[in-house]
C-alpha cells in the first residue's frame, strides 16, 4: 500500500476560480519516503498580497515556472494508484481534481485526512491545525506554509499515525463505504452515526454551536450524508463543509411534518446558509376596516405580519377576482372597496347595484349587515379541518390542526385518543406560524389524502 501526501499552495480558497502555485508530493509506504516530487506551478493570475505574506511565493517566482498543464501528466501518473493523503485532505483533493480534469486527467483514489485522524488517535489536544499539531507530536515543520515544508512535516505525521493505529482506523477509514471519506474535517463520524433514518429536521452548528443550516428529510442519516458526497469546488460549498462542526435533529411523524418544522425553524434561527426559504413572502392580503362614517370596507394591501388578515393571495389579480365576485354577490359598494377611486358616487349608484353608501344615502347598519355576511361567506370558504397521520412511533399518532385557513399548529396525541375529540385533539397541539407556503403544502397533502382529513366547524354569529 502506497500513499501520496499531497500539499499544495493556491492563489485563493475555491477551485473554480484560483488556481495552483505550488505542489508537492511525497510517495510514503507507511514507514518512509520512497520518491518525491516539488515545483512551483505558474497559475497564470495575481497571487492576492495577502497570500505572498502568507507563502511568500510572490508572481516574480512563479512566472517562469510551468503551468499546470505542463506536470499534469507527471502528478497523474504519483498519484492515481496511490492513497492521497493530506491535511484537511478534501481541499488539496478538490484542487488537485479539478485541474486534473481540465488536463484530460480523471483522478479517483482513495482519500486520508490526517487532520481526522489526528482527532482520534491523538485526542485531547489544543489544536489540531498543521504547525500547533507537529508542536504537540514534537514533529520537525521547516519552510512553514511553503508545499514541501507541509508535505514533509505531513510525512512525518502519516507515520506516527501508523504507528499508534492499533486498532485498524486507517483500514477502516480507507472502505469505499466509510463515511470517512467524504466527511468534512471538523465533523465526527459519531454525528453521523447518531441520526436515525426517520423523517425530521436536522441542524449544522459551528464550532460555537450556532446553527448555519436547517434542513429536513424524510429519511434523516440518508439525507444528512448527501451534503458531503460529489466534488463541488465552489467557495460556497468548501467554506460551508469546513464550518459544520456538529449535527443535531428533532424527528417527526411525517415528511410533511417535517417541512413545517424546517419552514419554521428557518424563519426563527435564520441561518446564513439557508437562502430559499428566507426569500418566501407572503404577497397580499384581504383586510378589513371600519371607516369614521361607520361604514365597514374591505381592501387588499400587501401583507402585514401584525394585521387581521381575511384572505391571503399570492398575486394580486387572484384578489381582485375574489373581491370583484364577493362584492357582487352581497351588492357591496366598489367605492368602498377601493375597486374604483372617484371622488364621487361610484358607478353602480346610477345603475342601482350600489344603495349609495359610498355617497352616505344607505343605513350604515344595512349596509353593515352585507357586509358582515360577505365576511362570513368569505370565512366559509376557508378550510378548518384536522389532518390525522403517522407518528413517530407505533403508540402515537400525528396531528396538524388547519383553522379558518390558517395552519395553527401540529403535534403528537396517542394511538388510542379518540381523533373525533377534537377539544382534545387541539390541546395536544403545538402552536406554529402559518404562511401560504405551509398552507400550500397541507391543502396538497389533504387533498390527496382525504382519508386522513377530519372537517371542523365552527359556528359562527352575525
Amino acid at each position: 500500500m502506497l500513499y501520496a501526501v499531497v500539499d499544495i499552495e493556491t492563489t485563493g480558497g475555491y477551485a473554480a476560480a484560483h488556481g495552483i502555485t505550488e505542489i508537492a508530493i511525497y510517495i510514503h509506504d507507511g514507514q518512509e519516503i520512497v520518491e518525491s516530487y516539488e515545483t512551483l506551478i505558474n497559475p497564470h493570475q495575481h497571487i492576492p498580497i495577502h497570500i505572498q505574506a502568507l507563502t511568500g511565493i510572490d508572481n516574480g517566482m512563479v512566472e517562469n515556472a510551468p503551468d499546470f498543464r505542463a506536470v499534469a501528466d507527471k502528478i497523474y501518473r504519483l498519484l492515481h494508484d496511490k492513497i492521497f493523503v493530506a491535511h484537511n485532505v478534501n481541499f488539496d483533493y478538490s484542487f488537485v481534481r479539478h485541474h486534473l480534469e481540465a488536463c484530460g486527467y480523471h483522478l479517483n483514489t482513495k482519500k486520508l485526512c490526517t487532520v481526522r485522524l489526528s482527532r482520534k488517535l491523538f485526542t485531547g489536544l489544543p489544536s489540531y491545525s498543521l504547525g500547533k499539531l507537529c508542536t504537540s507530536l514534537s514533529i520537525p515543520l521547516n519552510n512553514r506554509h511553503r508545499a514541501g515544508g507541509d508535505a514533509a512535516a505531513t510525512a512525518l505525521l502519516l507515520a506516527m499515525l501508523i504507528e499508534n493505529d492499533a486498532k485498524g482506523l486507517i483500514k477502516d477509514t480507507l472502505k469505499r463505504a466509510s463515511a470517512e471519506q467524504t466527511l468534512p474535517p471538523n465533523l465526527q463520524k459519531s454525528e453521523i452515526d447518531k441520526l436515525p433514518n426517520t423523517p425530521g429536521v436536522y441542524y449544522f452548528k459551528d464550532q460555537k454551536g450556532k446553527v448555519i443550516y436547517v434542513g429536513k428529510a424524510k429519511q434523516l442519516k440518508k439525507r444528512v450524508c448527501t451534503h458531503f458526497t460529489g466534488h463541488s469546488i465552489s467557495m460556497q460549498r468548501q467554506n460551508f463543509l469546513r464550518a459544520i462542526h456538529s449535527i443535531d435533529f428533532q424527528t417527526c411523524g411525517t415528511e410533511l411534518m417535517a417541512f413545517i418544522l424546517e419552514a419554521a425553524e428557518i424563519k426563527k434561527l435564520w441561518p446564513e446558509n439557508n437562502r430559499a426559504m428566507k426569500r418566501f413572502e407572503q404577497k397580499y392580503s384581504l383586510y378589513s376596516f371600519e371607516d369614521q362614517n361607520g361604514y365597514i370596507r374591505l381592501g387588499i394591501d400587501k401583507y402585514r405580519k401584525n394585521g387581521t388578515v381575511l384572505y391571503s393571495f399570492n398575486n394580486l389579480l387572484e384578489g381582485h377576482q375574489l373581491l370583484r365576485t364577493i362584492v357582487a354577490e352581497h351588492s357591496l359598494c366598489e367605492k368602498l372597496c377601493f375597486i374604483q377611486t372617484s371622488k364621487t358616487a361610484c358607478t353602480h349608484y346610477a345603475t342601482s347595484e350600489c344603495n349609495g353608501a359610498c355617497i352616505g344615502e344607505e343605513n350604515v347598519d344595512d349596509y353593515n349587515y352585507r357586509a358582515l355576511q360577505a365576511m362570513e361567506a368569505l370565512q366559509n370558504l376557508l378550510p378548518s379541518f384536522a389532518l390525522i397521520d403517522q407518528g413517530r412511533s407505533e403508540d402515537e399518532k400525528s396531528c396538524l390542526w388547519v383553522e379558518k385557513g390558517k395552519f395553527y399548529g401540529m403535534g403528537y396525541i396517542s394511538e388510542y385518543c379518540d381523533i373525533n375529540d377534537l377539544e382534545t385533539l387541539k390541546s395536544a397541539i403545538t402552536p406554529y406560524p402559518s404562511n401560504d407556503y405551509i398552507m400550500n403544502m397541507i391543502l396538497t397533502h389533504s387533498n390527496q389524502y382525504p382519508q386522513k382529513t377530519i372537517p371542523i366547524v365552527f359556528e359562527t354569529v352575525i
